[in-house]
């Protein structure tokens, strides 16, 4: 493959992962909640998310979906419907009476359970995201000739999965500094609050996503 092609994938690829979405949104949530090993967990949920994409891309699955309005509109408010269930969970958060579930500490609330629901939440809520599939089916015609062979579709699609890596990984180490400010019950209040909107307004989004 031709090593322009992949440095200008990457650019591409990082304009897409810095800009605000619920990747970032979901990281801000759970770092401070949950703590730094739960936000690992979503972003290994995010990388695992690329390679499922990536795979149908290369198989041509994600086109029969984007290509069939039925099959993409269901899709579409499926991963809207999840968006929006997360908000949901989170405004509920912001809203119930503190319990000790809530007054735990961080390093109390970053066991096995937690970590794996960080992943599968990192996970679903980028496989349910039809812009995902949309990016590469766009993204491998121009960077792979027609020649081209898997090897070097999913080097292009593991280049993005690591500038994701380290673009949320700063964001972790960042986020992990307000630990303090978790134990405040009134800056949970705020945080799930923010985010329970802010996710029902990307799901509602998504929900009246075109396919192009």
């Amino acid at each position: 493959m031709d090593l322009n092609n992949v440095i200008t994938f990457i650019a591409v690829a990082t304009l897409l992962v810095i800009s605000p979405g619920p990747n970032g949104f979901l990281i801000a949530k759970t770092v401070p909640l949950s703590g730094q090993k739960a936000g690992f967990a979503n972003v290994g949920g995010f990388v695992a998310a690329f390679y499922v994409h990536g795979t149908l891309s290369i198989f041509g699955i994600s086109l029969l979906l984007v290509q069939s309005a039925m099959a993409f509109t269901l899709f579409k408010l499926i991963g809207a419907a999840y968006l929006i269930w997360i908000g949901i969970k989170a405004l509920i958060n912001a809203f119930s009476k503190p319990s000790t579930a809530l007054i735990e500490s961080p390093q109390q609330a970053q066991h096995r359970g937690a970590i794996q629901s960080a992943f599968w939440e990192g996970f679903v809520t980028n496989v349910l995201n039809p812009k995902v599939s949309m990016f590469y089916l766009a993204a491998f015609p121009q960077f792979i000739s027609l020649q081209g062979s898997a090897i070097s579709a999913y080097t292009l699609v593991t280049a993005h999965a690591v500038v994701n890596f380290i673009w949320f990984s700063f964001m972790v180490l960042a986020l992990s500094r307000v630990k303090s400010a978790a134990n405040n019950e009134r800056f949970k209040k705020w945080l799930n609050s923010i985010t329970g909107l802010v996710f029902i307004g990307f799901g509602a989004k998504l929900a009246v996503l075109k396919s192009s």
